[in-house]
């Protein structure tokens, strides 16, 4: 399974609406769909490891989340529980997202020409160092390590978060 993502700009008004919409474009072109706050996200290889991880996790029947969606944010997000990787999702407002699509070459093409209607495209995932504080927060990066490795180590943090998913239990 191949897997592609588009970021950009939206405007919620109402989560479950907008979950409903992307569930639609979703089953119309059988993919996998999964929105996640682009503030939270440490560049490619963030989502690159996630999605990995999450599909080794599904294919070896490992993954804690029956969608294979939800286990990408559980691993994106750097955490176990299911109910705290929903801090990596949507909520109302302005926001900056980045879908994940899953699936079949041509399918996912299809799917990102739907998404693209209804964000105002941009690369919002790529890192940068004014994402240092929202990062710290939501992987508990502390400031002793950012000290220690410096602060444009924040994404490699982030990385291992990641990778320790597995293991903190």
């Amino acid at each position: 399974m191949e897997f592609k993502t588009i970021g950009g700009s939206v405007s919620i008004q109402n989560v479950p609406i907008f979950l409903k919409e992307l569930a639609s474009i979703s089953s119309l072109h059988s993919t996998v769909v999964q929105a996640m706050d682009a503030d939270k996200i440490a560049g490619d290889d963030h989502i690159s490891f996630a999605v990995e991880k999450a599909l080794r996790a599904v294919e070896n029947g490992s993954n804690v989340a029956r969608d294979t969606g939800v286990e990408i944010m559980r691993y994106a997000s750097g955490r176990r529980q299911i109910e705290e990787a929903f801090s990596m999702g949507v909520r109302e407002g302005d926001m900056n997202v980045v879908f994940v699509v899953l699936g079949d070459p041509e399918n996912i093409e299809n799917t990102l020409q739907d998404l693209r209607n209804i964000i105002d495209v941009k690369p919002v995932a790529d890192y940068s160092e004014s994402k240092n504080e929202t990062l710290a927060g939501q992987f508990s990066i502390t400031e002793q390590e950012i000290k220690a490795t410096g602060k444009d180590s924040v994404p490699l943090l982030v990385l291992e978060r990641v990778a320790l998913v597995d293991i903190l239990k």
